[in-house]
């Protein structure tokens, strides 16, 4: 059912809906057997989000596609006495409880930590919501561009007439909210270590807003000790190095982008010796005086020279010949025909049914000796039969009566 075997034997039971459910995703792509618990006729609206769908107008999204992949789908109204007994049944065996909602949600229901522990003294519950568990904001409705806007993470643009591209005030991609399930799996893992050490369970919580104001310690820490800390005399005062030239993007003789990342002076000289310009290793890109913004400027119209005269390609090439670091910058169609992308297997293929082979990046976590091939998401409710009678331990007549529509 899921990727690869690392957390095989470990079950998990997801209340998840949209990013949060991204953490269950994780721990499925690593072995772990993750349930998840869908109520309404559409179930998780993630299942049917973003701007295309595989098949049909309603076919599934991309994001149902990666975060549900691998897991079971089990239809329950946690609503009614009869779900919320169903969930404390199910949890009895289960390692730990995802809770993907508004903060607060299972206490809300009546079904929380408290309750949980009753059911499983080993439980661990991950909470992960936008804005946590405390707070004025903790009933705020949120989504992932508000968490990387409230860091300050997102450049927001706010122009005078309608915009023709982008959503949220900006075309960059929300970075929070595609962290968020990989934190959440990394605190959760933690406290199932802690547990099976101690036998007591815990509680913890991942926050979108939280994950975005810690992205960027540099930033964030610097600011809260401006008082405590000086500039470092060899940066220039706008924030960069002195040699920033050697650490900046160029456009190539095609059209394309090569990253030059040759701060180091080996990888510098190495530069220059591959390209005959021997002559630019006497400049000072060190010093920080009144000349400094001069010389950064004239290196950086050589290299701007220099790297227009062949393509992104043949600098690759040379970058590899003769020990220089950089790369080349991709559009995301560049980056599936770049063959280090290709050589690296970063894809793997899976059938849906009436629509045909469908292909996927694999998880960036590979182990030894195992091919991540996980299963597709499973449909609304597909194993709520089954699960309900193996987990809960539940009846023919009880699952009857739970699942009569």
């Amino acid at each position: 059912m899921s990727g690869f075997s690392l957390l095989s034997g470990v079950r998990v039971l997801e209340v998840a809906q949209l990013a949060p459910a991204s953490l269950g995703g994780h721990l499925a792509d690593l072995g772990a057997e993750v349930i998840k618990l869908e109520s309404g006729p559409l179930g998780d609206p993630v299942r049917v989000g973003g701007s295309r769908a595989i098949g049909d107008a309603d076919g599934p999204a991309f994001m149902h596609l990666r975060w549900n992949r691998g897991k079971k789908s089990v239809a329950l109204d946690l609503r009614s006495p009869e779900g919320r007994q169903a969930f404390l049944d199910l949890a009895r065996s289960c390692d730990a409880v995802i809770e993907g909602m508004r903060g607060g949600y299972l206490d809300w229901l009546g079904i929380g930590y408290e309750q949980l522990l009753q059911s499983n003294p080993k439980i661990v519950l991950c909470t992960v919501s936008g804005m946590g568990n405390d707070g004025p904001y903790r009933v705020l409705g949120t989504g992932g561009p508000v968490f990387d806007a409230y860091a300050g993470l997102r450049e927001v643009s706010t122009p005078s007439q309608p915009p023709t591209d982008g959503m949220a005030g900006s075309t960059t991609p929300p970075i929070a909210m595609y962290a968020l399930g990989a934190y959440g799996a990394m605190g959760l893992l933690a406290a199932l270590h802690r547990a099976a050490t101690t036998g007591h369970g815990c509680h913890v919580e991942v926050a979108g807003i939280d994950v975005a104001a810690a992205w960027m310690p540099d930033l964030v820490d610097a600011e809260l000790n401006r008082d405590r800390s000086i500039p470092r005399p060899t940066w220039l005062p706008d924030g960069r190095l002195p040699d920033w030239p050697r650490l900046e993007a160029y456009r190539t003789s095609d059209g394309e982008a090569i990253l030059f990342g040759s701060h180091v002076e080996k990888f510098w000289h190495n530069f220059l010796i591959a390209v005959g310009r021997d002559d630019l290793i006497t400049i000072d890109l060190t010093s920080v005086d009144d000349g400094a913004a001069e010389r950064a400027d004239q290196v950086w119209r050589a290299l701007t020279e220099i790297f227009a005269q062949r393509t992104r390609a043949e600098w690759v090439e040379l970058f590899l010949e003769h020990g220089i670091a950089g790369g080349p910058v991709n559009s995301i169609a560049d980056m599936l025909d770049d063959p280090h992308f290709r050589a690296r297997e970063n894809t793997y293929r899976v059938d849906y049914p009436g629509v045909g082979e469908l292909e996927f990046v694999v998880s960036p976590v590979r182990v030894a000796g195992e091919k991540f091939a996980p299963a597709l998401p499973p449909d609304m409710g597909a194993d709520t039969v089954a699960v309900l009678r193996s987990v809960a331990g539940y009846d023919d007549d009880t699952i009857a009566t739970m699942t009569r529509s």
